[in-house]
């Protein structure tokens, strides 16, 4: 095929920052092909609540109003029952937690997800998503680490299933075939993300280059072949979130003991173009729309709109990633730059 049609392809985990980084950041989405964005509330400090998260709405819609911005809270000691509640009239779509200290601006993340319990019961009755940041602290004690935290982490996603098994539960930008087979295992209630970055690399590709550095960190070839599996297959469970994740250079470029490099790819402008050109290498083409589109809007509850106007891929061998994208004095590295990449956005 030299041209595909994706209807309203949809982002279900994003990371659009703040200020005026968001002000280059916020208009790569529609750029990359997509016009749904399930923007994560990690900035500082964190979206905590239901004012806060409809402040920043407004911000990145007066950035580019073209997009539906679908609004998460950050889990914390002040999130109550009653707020959630709020949240939900107000439109907001999920909470999203993050175990303290495993990624970016996670120092105020959770310990003790019991301590949640009365929260996780109005979501579950008011249907917001949970979504997961599936890692657990490195330890040494317990032979922890970036490479089997995840694998760590899945007892907590089935404790939290069994004890709310209505809750929509999202384990977010799965790595490994653990992940993929425990989220199998579950019930329908239970959705995995995976982003365009863990379909391309293996733990080879970010030891020692810090601009493939992410969190959590790309495994084995093995788990890698997981994921491009159930996508494969068309499991209606399992779809996308990028997590594009979006740092100025200098902080990707250093290294030094007290100022390790920022954990993030950015795939944000290229998104649909790479996704297209991933899934053609690994023979899963076809599952392109579902991947992108109607699985994550379904599990979601936000169905594709009849005689929605559809995104145009076309086939471009040659075509070759940007550099670098600039904005005034803010700018940003996206993955794959300068590399080839099949397909390119003829309508949007």
């Amino acid at each position: 095929m030299d041209t595909i049609t994706v209807p309203a392809p949809a982002d279900f985990h994003v990371h659009l920052r703040q200020g005026d980084f968001a002000a280059l950041i916020a208009k790569h989405v529609r750029k990359g092909g997509f016009k749904l964005a399930y923007v994560m509330p990690n900035l500082k400090p964190p979206i905590a609540n239901t004012d806060q998260a409809l402040f920043y709405k407004a911000q990145l819609e007066s950035i580019d109003p073209t997009v539906q911005y679908l609004m998460t809270l950050y889990l914390s000691p002040e999130l109550t029952p009653d707020e959630i509640w709020k949240a939900k009239a107000a439109g907001i779509v999920g909470v999203k937690s993050y175990p303290r200290g495993v990624t970016t601006n996670s120092d105020g993340g959770i310990e003790s997800y019991e301590a949640y319990y009365p929260v996780f019961a109005a979501m579950q009755e008011a249907g917001l998503v949970l979504n997961l940041h599936g890692e657990v602290p490195s330890n040494a004690a317990s032979n922890t680490c970036v490479l089997n935290a995840e694998h760590a982490f899945l007892p907590h996603l089935r404790a939290l299933h069994a004890a709310f098994p209505r809750l929509r539960i999202v384990l977010e930008h799965a790595t490994s075939r653990a992940a993929v087979e425990c989220v199998r295992s579950l019930g329908a209630t239970v959705a995995c993300t995976i982003t365009a970055h863990h379909l391309a690399l293996t733990a080879d590709d970010w030891a020692g280059q810090s601009w493939h550095f992410c969190k959590p960190v790309a495994k084995f070839p093995d788990d890698r072949a997981a994921l491009q599996e159930v996508i494969r297959e068309g499991h209606p469970r399992f779809f996308l979130g990028s997590d594009s994740a979006p740092h100025p250079p200098h902080t990707k470029a250093t290294a030094a003991p007290d100022h390790p490099c920022a954990a993030g790819v950015y795939t944000s402008p290229i998104l649909l173009p790479l996704v297209a050109h991933l899934l053609e290498s690994f023979g899963a083409l076809d599952r392109l729309e579902g991947f992108v589109s109607s699985h994550g809007r379904t599990f979601y509850g936000f169905p594709i709109a009849e005689g929605e106007h559809g995104v145009v891929l076309r086939k471009t061998p040659g075509k070759v990633v940007e550099e670098k994208f600039i904005d005034g004095e803010q700018s940003v590295i996206p993955f794959w730059a300068g590399r080839e990449i099949g397909w390119e956005i003829v309508e949007n």
